[in-house]
């Protein structure tokens, strides 16, 4: 089974998302997971929330410290924010790294609904580049 790591900086809403559709849509050919250079500390709600309108749950997930990988192989490590990019440790084993930059949806201002919006976009943005990146 090939390998994928997520990174962003809280772990929090992008990596966390793109672990779950990574792993939903990998159908059990790649193991998932995602980390942040300064963990959060918690899975953003609003993510969430948008994920379970997807019919994916993440709420069960955790914010993670890069640290928790180090020394372990990935076929493929992609970051998703800049800040990530830049303070991405090496992993010598890793076949492939991207940089696949989002929006950070947790910086959304405005009325709930509106902030609601902007984790939908997001997470459709990730949902189809995965899809692409996938081949389905």
């Amino acid at each position: 089974m090939k390998r994928v790591l997520f990174l962003c900086t809280g772990n929090s809403c992008r990596s966390q998302m793109a672990e779950g559709f990574f792993r939903e849509l990998g159908r059990g050919t790649w193991e998932a997971h995602s980390a942040g250079s300064a963990p959060s500390g918690y899975v953003h709600p609003k993510a969430v929330a948008a994920m379970k309108e997807a019919g994916i749950d993440i709420a069960a997930g955790r914010s993670k410290s890069v640290n928790e990988y180090k020394g372990q192989q990935f076929d493929l490590v992609i970051t998703v924010c800049d800040h990530a990019n830049e303070a991405c440790p090496f992993f010598p084993d890793t076949r492939d790294r991207q940089h696949w930059p989002f929006d950070d949806p947790a910086a959304a201002v405005g009325a709930e609904e509106e902030q609601m919006q902007v984790f939908r976009r997001v997470r459709d943005e990730i949902r189809e580049t995965i899809k692409k990146y996938l081949g389905s």
